[in-house]
C-alpha cells in the first residue's frame, strides 16, 4: 500500500515536472520570440530614425537650396532694380539735356526771329514813312489844283444835271471873322429856283476845315444879308470827328458828288 502511494506521488512529481519542463520552455519560447520581436522593432526603429534623418537630411538641403535660390534671386533682382534706375537716370539725364538744348535751339531760333521780324517791320516802317512823307508832299501840291479841277467839274455836273447856276465867290473879310486874320474867303455857291446852296469841295476834310467852311457860309450870309438853304461840304477823306461836328452844325458831308441826288 505504501508503495503504490509511494508510486502515485512519484507519478505526480513526474507530471509536474513535465509541466514546469513545458512552462520553461513555453517561457523561453515566449522569450525569444519576444526578443525576435524586440530585434525587429529595434530594426524598425533604427530604420524609422534612419528615414527621418535622411527626410530630414533632405529637407534641410531643399530649404538651404531654397534660400540660396532665394537668396540668388533677391541678389540679382537687386541688380536688376539697380540696373533700371541707372538707366533711368541716363535716360531723365539724357532727357533734361535734350530738353535744354532744344529750348536753347529754340530761344536761339526765336531770337533770331525776333530780330529778323524786327528788323523788317523796321525797314518796312521806314518805308512807310517815306511813301507817307512822299504823299503828303504830293498830295500838298497836287492837292490846290485838283481841288479847283474837281469844283469846275463839280459846277459841271451841277449845271448839267440840275437847273442851277453856279459861281464861285472869292471875297476879303476884312476883320478877320473867318481865319482870326484878314485874309479871302473863298466859296461857291448854287442857286436853284431860287435856293441858295454854298459848297466846299476839299480833297480832305478834317475838324477844322469844317470849322472854317460854316464859318465862311456865315460870312456870305452876312455880307449879302441872306440864309443859305443848305451847306453842302464834298471831300472823298473826311475824318470820323469832321462828320460829327458837320452834323451839329447842320453841315451836308458827301464824299462824291454823284451822292448829291437833288438840289
Amino acid at each position: 500500500m505504501l508503495r503504490g502511494e509511494f508510486a502515485d506521488q512519484r507519478t505526480t512529481e513526474s507530471r509536474f515536472d513535465r509541466v514546469m519542463d513545458e512552462l520553461q520552455r513555453s517561457r523561453e519560447e515566449s522569450e525569444r520570440k519576444w526578443e525576435q520581436h524586440r530585434a525587429e522593432l529595434q530594426i524598425y526603429r533604427e530604420e524609422c530614425e534612419r528615414r527621418s534623418a535622411e527626410h530630414q537630411a533632405g529637407l534641410q538641403k531643399l530649404r538651404e537650396e531654397s534660400e540660396a535660390r532665394s537668396a540668388q534671386h533677391s541678389a540679382e533682382l537687386k541688380a536688376y532694380r539697380k540696373e533700371c534706375e541707372r538707366r533711368s537716370a541716363e535716360h531723365r539725364a539724357e532727357l533734361q539735356k535734350f530738353r535744354e538744348e532744344s529750348e536753347r535751339k529754340w530761344e536761339e531760333r526765336d531770337k533770331a526771329y525776333r530780330q529778323e521780324f524786327d528788323r523788317v517791320h523796321e525797314e518796312i516802317m521806314n518805308l512807310a514813312r517815306k511813301q507817307e512823307r512822299s504823299i503828303g508832299a504830293l498830295g500838298a501840291r497836287w492837292g490846290i489844283s485838283s481841288e479847283r479841277t474837281f469844283r469846275n467839274a463839280l459846277a459841271a455836273v451841277l449845271t448839267e444835271n440840275f437847273a442851277v447856276e453856279v459861281f464861285n465867290v472869292n471875297e476879303f473879310d476884312d476883320s478877320g471873322e473867318v481865319f482870326g486874320r484878314p485874309d479871302q474867303v473863298e466859296l461857291d455857291v448854287v442857286i436853284s429856283n431860287g435856293t441858295l446852296l454854298l459848297f466846299e469841295l476839299k480833297s480832305s476834310a478834317s475838324k477844322a476845315d469844317i470849322h472854317f467852311f460854316e464859318r465862311k457860309c456865315r460870312f456870305y450870309e452876312r455880307r449879302h444879308q441872306r440864309k443859305a438853304d443848305r451847306l453842302i461840304f464834298v471831300s472823298p477823306m473826311v475824318e470820323e470827328k469832321a462828320l460829327k461836328l458837320a452834323q451839329r452844325l447842320g453841315v451836308e458831308v458827301f464824299t462824291d458828288t454823284l451822292d448829291i441826288k437833288s438840289l
